[in-house]
């Protein structure tokens, strides 16, 4: 086999790996850079630690810039590609997208709160312990929080690592590789354990669906965001193990479990209520007929013999 084979494909483009490569390398140092930069500036200031929801936000802030940067390095010269590509553009139906996430979020993580309710694992009241003021103080600070940390988790596992390797031909590949890398990042948060992980795994799996159903980001970061925040700051909910963030939910939670149902300390989704939730959903949205890409960002995300170069 000719050398050249090993590094270029048919069309004498790099092949899909070694894209891949680059742009994880790229993307680590871009990243690497601007945080030391972030650090350098506010790292004396008392309201920027490590603790408080500033941080938060421009850490995700500089991944989000990151990962649609690089995406766009990569996509431009080692595809020939241009930025809306990476479908975080206002390409056509991009908020029909976004609000049909927004409300397949939201029915999700509901559908999974209910099984356990059904089952007698979850039950919940208005939040008695605190005012209207932290509560919506807690709304609204956990919506950008969320809004933010949900753009950048999408742009970087369903940006151009995802649409690579599907323009390759490898959109199975790309959704196993994302979604077990999606998995081993959480593997980190507070109680985590095994049923959380593969929920999570199957949540990259939920998120890959949505995006090859629309080619663009909208949707995917609309169902983000709505599962964490309703979950979070709505029903009180342990996000992935984390409650620094809706530290005044609306509603207070009762969780009696077992841990196999409700997930207990990392919260739902380390129970099967939510492997259950994402299983229908990702039947719902597989079959969706309203859910379909552009004529544009098909042909922009399609295979790398019809790429518009």
């Amino acid at each position: 086999m000719p050398i050249k084979t090993v590094f270029f494909n048919v069309f004498g483009r790099l092949r899909s790996g070694w894209r891949f490569v680059i742009f994880l390398a790229l993307f680590l140092a871009l990243t690497s850079i601007l945080a030391l930069a972030v650090q350098l500036i506010f790292g004396g200031w008392a309201k920027y630690s490590e603790e408080s929801a500033l941080f938060l936000v421009v850490n995700s802030l500089i991944a989000l810039v990151s990962a649609l940067f690089t995406g766009w390095l990569c996509g431009k010269f080692l595809e020939g590609l241009p930025f809306r590509a990476l479908g975080a553009w206002f390409t056509t139906n991009w908020f029909k997208h976004l609000a049909l996430g927004i409300i397949m979020g939201s029915v999700s993580i509901c559908f999974a709160v209910s099984i356990a309710i059904v089952f007698g694992g979850l039950s919940f009241e208005i939040n008695p312990n605190q005012g209207q003021t932290a509560i919506l103080n807690t709304l609204g600070s956990s919506f950008v929080i969320f809004a933010v940390a949900a753009a950048f988790e999408e742009a970087l596992f369903r940006g151009y690592i995802l649409q690579t390797f599907s323009r390759a031909g490898l959109p199975w590949l790309a959704v196993i590789l994302t979604s077990a890398f999606f998995g081993v990042v959480h593997l980190g948060n507070p109680n985590a354990g095994i049923v959380s992980t593969l929920n999570t795994i199957l949540a990259g799996i939920w998120f890959s669906v949505a995006y090859l159903k629309t080619r663009d980001l909208w949707f995917v970061w609309g169902m983000h965001l709505m599962w964490n925040w309703v979950q979070g700051a709505f029903f009180g909910i342990e996000v992935s193990g984390l409650t620094d963030i809706t530290t005044a939910s609306f509603l207070t939670e009762r969780d009696r479990g077992p841990t196999w149902l409700t997930g207990e300390d990392y919260g739902i989704e380390g129970g099967i209520a939510c492997t259950i939730a994402l299983l229908v959903s990702i039947a719902v949205i597989y079959f969706m007929t309203i859910l379909k890409p552009s004529e544009e960002m098909l042909e922009l995300t399609s295979s790398e013999a019809e790429t518009r170069l």
